[in-house]
């Protein structure tokens, strides 16, 4: 039996490749590749012809089979479009199943766009919370916010262009104007840091539409922003989001997270408030 490799590959200079994932790509029996085309462009750069298959989102349950077979025969290399594999891309249900097979799964070191975003960003460094993509719907990605409303460390997300100003907005009405970094189109020709306030790097992205790939840092709360909340704030919160339609379970979970409480003794609050108010 091979060994599944997890490969990092560059996040947009094709220089940013070690010198051990490259001879792992060109010893490999088989390439698992998120998107074969993208992969090519790595692999003809460097005069590589291992063979490629597909393995992305909509085929992974499908591919096990060939992959595996694969690895009876051989080692196999898990690659995604860019960085690091099972990181916001296609990746862990096939290390999952590696595992449980009794497989060798090797991970080699490499680029990654949180972290690389995260060094420059300005904001502190010594812990952080990756959230990968935030929801698309507002709601939920209101309550995805105000669960780590109190984290004091530096917060990771990942976001489209198109959605980066809905995102800062976001970001202003459940976490406050806080210190923030957008970094954009990281080790490519335009890359971009921009850092300031939420609501200045709010301006300018609505003067300046963002194109390519982006990395949003938020820093984590302050103490101040930590305090324990008194029952009739934690009460006056649950009442707001339940008169605006949001469910107990959710809103006891972004106002126990807001106010310091414990989830359970804030969800018995809003039993006890929609109760009193029927």
């Amino acid at each position: 039996m091979g060994t599944l490799y997890i490969v990092p590959t560059p996040i947009g200079n094709l220089e940013d490749i070690t010198l051990r994932a490259l001879r792992v790509l060109r010893e490999a029996s088989l390439i698992a590749a998120e998107d074969t085309r993208t992969t090519r462009v790595l692999l003809q750069r460097y005069d590589i012809p291992t063979p490629l298959t597909s393995y992305h989102e909509h085929n992974k349950r499908m591919k096990l089979d060939t992959i595996f077979d694969a690895l009876a025969r051989g080692d196999v290399a898990l690659v995604s479009d860019a960085g690091t594999p099972g990181i916001s891309d296609p990746g862990y249900e096939l290390i999952e199943e590696a595992i449980r097979r009794g497989v060798r799964v090797e991970p080699l070191p490499g680029a990654n766009a949180a972290i690389t975003a995260l060094v420059a960003s300005g904001l502190p460094t010594e812990g952080f919370v990756f959230l990968g993509f935030l929801p698309k719907k507002d709601k939920a990605r209101r309550e995805a916010l105000a669960s780590v409303a109190g984290e004091p460390r530096t917060l990771i997300l990942y976001e489209s262009p198109n959605r980066l100003t809905d995102t800062l907005e976001t970001v202003l009405a459940v976490l406050g104007d806080r210190a923030v970094c957008v970094a954009r189109e990281l080790t490519k020709i335009y890359e971009e840091f921009q850092r300031g306030r939420a609501s200045d790097v709010l301006a300018h992205y609505t003067e300046h539409p963002p194109r390519g790939e982006i990395v949003l840092l938020i820093g984590g709360a302050k103490p101040e922003e930590t305090e324990v909340w008194d029952e009739a704030r934690v009460l006056a919160a649950l009442r707001e989001r339940l008169n605006a339609g949001e469910p107990l379970s959710s809103a006891a979970k972004a106002t126990a997270a807001s106010a310091g409480w414990d989830r359970k003794t804030v969800y018995a609050l809003g039993v006890r408030l929609k109760d009193s108010e029927n």
